[in-house]
């Protein structure tokens, strides 16, 4: 039996805090302005190994939050296996420097009790995605996504009894619609468990967030702001520059398919890789600075495969924001305004 070398984390991992941490609207949590996300690259058909070695450059390099859900993988679950298996190997003496969140609201398990927002559903999921973990609590559960059918009051409700019950810290909402999330941060504030943060999609292709006043209302409101997709799925990096690779997430036709690179895209793609080039910066880390530069935003959260992919994409922490001339260039394709 071959045993693995034991985990000690970089002593220098909080050397560039002051770059590194935002602090999360008007709570006390300072979360990474780069953060990991276990969406797609860390269930059972990515080697174990590839994982531990993503999570350890992480947190060595400062990131201390790492974002799951109950149905992450693939299969379902099999994320959150992998975060208990690292937490029991590896991160067990570090788990008060982390800061995990899971999520429920998609679908995890059949018949009418594995899906959507009933208080029988999110309390289930969570207790699962502890024993999955090996975790006592976790520091962030959501609500993943909006259930038109459930009462809000269900379901805000389940979430005070969450963290009254220990089971979480903090609560967030995820990709719900406006007026809803104006709903649910006046509930929790009145029952002293405000939101946390909102989760939704903002990156140079996709700017809903901003356009539905969502991202204005959390920054007024003192919540904080996490973008998923902030590479648009991959798109945002230099990897589709030349067409669609093999092996990419592009070429499995999956969650993301080759009808996104249209004349039009490919034609932004260009012109931000020329941004980048004269910057002398990864495609990705320009594309991501972008995204922390907008107001409101506290973090993003970034998928990689590899932890080459995480080196470029941390680089843009200490970048400087886009200039006026730089958004200039990029508008001429009307894809941001």
């Amino acid at each position: 039996m071959i045993l693995k070398e034991r985990y000690t984390a970089d002593e220098k991992r909080y050397d560039n805090a002051e770059a590194m941490y935002a602090r999360s609207g008007r709570s006390g949590i300072l979360l990474p302005r780069i953060s990991l996300g276990f969406w797609q690259n860390f269930g059972y058909p990515t080697p174990y190994d590839q994982s531990r070695a993503i999570t350890h450059y992480a947190f060595d390099n400062g990131i201390t939050h790492f974002d799951l859900a109950n149905n992450y993988g693939p299969p379902y679950g099999s994320a959150e296996e992998t975060m208990g298996r690292l937490i029991k190997e590896d991160f067990a003496p570090y788990r008060d420097e982390l800061f995990i969140s899971t999520k429920a609201g998609y679908d995890m398990w059949p018949g009418p009790y594995g899906n959507w927002g009933s208080r029988k559903y999110l309390f289930a999921s969570l207790d699962q995605s502890l024993k999955r973990m090996n975790l006592e609590y976790v520091d962030l559960f959501y609500i993943h996504r909006y259930d038109p059918i459930t009462p809000l009051e269900e379901t805000l409700q389940a979430l005070v009894d969450i963290v009254r019950s220990g089971k979480a810290l903090y609560v967030g909402i995820s990709r719900w619609p406006l007026e809803a999330l104006k709903k649910a941060n006046d509930y929790l504030k009145k029952r002293d468990v405000p939101p946390l943060i909102f989760q939704g999609r903002l990156n140079l292709l996709d700017r809903a967030v901003q356009q539905e006043g969502i991202l204005d209302y959390c920054r007024d409101n003192g919540i904080g702001f996490i973008s998923f997709s902030p590479l648009a799925q991959g798109v945002l990096t230099d990897r589709y520059l030349n067409g669609i690779p093999a092996g990419s997430r592009m070429s499995r036709q999956g969650t993301l398919t080759n009808d996104r690179l249209t004349p039009q895209t490919m034609q932004f793609l260009n012109k931000l890789n020329a941004v980048a080039t004269r910057r002398g910066e990864p495609m990705a880390a320009t594309a991501l600075s972008w995204v922390l530069a907008q107001q409101g935003v506290t973090s993003v959260l970034t998928g990689v495969s590899s932890v080459e992919q995480l080196r470029q994409s941390i680089k843009c922490v200490n970048n400087a924001p886009l200039t006026t001339e730089e958004l200039t260039e990029l508008q001429e394709t009307d894809t941001i305004e």
